[in-house]
């Protein structure tokens, strides 16, 4: 069993149009812009990421924003919500900042035993704010959002699958234990995890796979402390039987891929060097930043990309 997992290090999804992306994350949630990059695969795409000051592992959501892109569909084999952490007592504040704001899909209730929040974002993307009462985590403060409601991170996600048995001997393999079961979802944990440390397994025996698109999420990212744990948990992946890719530098992270039995695809991301690596904390994602092989190339990017700002 591999032991160096500490939790999600990040969740990246497809999104319709960058400046309304930013603007929700940013302003909506209250979380802090931690990088302005591009697609590594396809420079003229945005790669945006939030979360808290320095974009710890575990509350980074970052996204490929692809103009005009075709919505998703939602269905069995993705990530079917992304759960952010919150102070017990916060999501008050979060129902009525939302109504006022006129975010959709707003729905309460409770979850193994904590209050929840759903809500979806500007492409219909599944969220969840969950109260925890234990969270240490310290959040970014934006305008207007106080200390003992503001988002920690996340709480963890949750997978729709039609059959869930391989996903569960996968995760259990991953380090996760199985902690408690509501109706047709079960919930995997990891011990002394960094915070975002739950995967809920939903078994959806008759819903159709999904289609991705603008509002899904393209890829999970779970986190190792460095590249030695990594090469360790990529031989330990390999030697049960995954695919796993070469590992790939992402500037900010190393990362490895491969695509789960359920049709997740997962990543294991490094927890350095981290997003200062090439700006002070301070500045964090307020100029953009380009990976080196289209540093040549930034007049003729920056021309295509929308301002982020109006």
């Amino acid at each position: 069993m591999i032991k160096d997992i500490k939790g999600l290090h990040h969740v990246t999804s497809m999104a319709s149009d960058a400046r309304q992306n930013n603007r929700f994350f940013t302003e909506t949630l209250g979380l802090r812009r931690v990088k302005q990059t591009v697609n590594f695969d396809d420079p003229s795409v945005y790669h945006l990421y939030y979360g808290d000051e320095k974009g710890s592992a575990g509350t980074v959501m970052t996204y490929f924003p692809f103009q005009h892109m075709m919505l998703g569909r939602p269905g069995v084999g993705e990530v079917g919500e992304t759960q952010f952490s919150i102070p017990k007592g916060g999501l008050k504040f979060w129902q009525e900042r939302f109504a006022a704001q006129g975010v959709s899909g707003l729905e309460t209730d409770t979850v193994f035993g904590s209050n929840r929040l759903r809500f979806m974002g500007p492409d219909g993307d599944a969220l969840a704010l969950i109260e925890s009462a234990d969270d240490s985590r310290k959040p970014w403060l934006a305008e207007g959002i106080p200390d003992d409601a503001a988002i920690r991170g996340f709480a963890g996600a949750r997978f729709n699958l039609h059959d869930t048995a391989a996903t569960e001997e996968l995760i259990g393999f991953m380090g996760y234990q199985r902690a408690e079961t509501e109706g047709d979802v079960t919930r995997f944990i990891i011990p002394g995890g960094n915070g975002a440390d739950t995967i809920d397994l939903v078994s959806l025996p008759k819903t159709p796979f999904a289609r991705q698109g603008a509002g899904s999420v393209h890829h999970i990212a779970f986190a190792v402390d460095n590249r030695e744990k990594q090469l360790e948990v990529r031989k330990a992946l390999m030697d049960t039987g995954y695919q796993v890719t070469p590992v790939i530098d992402r500037d900010y992270f190393w990362a490895i891929y491969f695509r789960t039995p359920g049709g997740v695809l997962f990543e294991i991301a490094t927890n350095e060097p981290g997003f200062n690596r090439d700006e002070d904390t301070a500045h964090l994602g307020e100029v953009l930043k380009l990976p080196t092989q289209y540093e040549p190339f930034r007049d003729r990017i920056e021309a295509n990309l929308e301002p982020l700002a109006a």
